[in-house]
């Protein structure tokens, strides 16, 4: 049986450092950070709770980002 592939790491970045930024400028350095996918959304959004290596995640209020987090 063949084995599993190891996924690669996340960034070693804080996703409370983008808290303050506006959606775009957070969303343009998650990228130059190495991260593959953004997920931008509401407060309160109902979002599928699956960890997917390589996302980081950012609510957003008013055009800001609120929270960051990994997954």
């Amino acid at each position: 049986m063949a084995s599993l592939p190891t996924p690669p790491p996340d960034p070693q970045d804080d996703p409370a450092a983008y808290v303050g930024l506006t959606a775009e400028e957070a969303e343009r350095q998650a990228g130059k950070r190495g991260w593959t996918t953004v997920r931008t959304l509401q407060p309160g959004a109902m979002i599928t709770m699956e960890f997917l290596v390589g996302r980081i995640n950012f609510e957003v209020t008013d055009g800001r980002v609120t929270r960051g987090w990994k997954g």
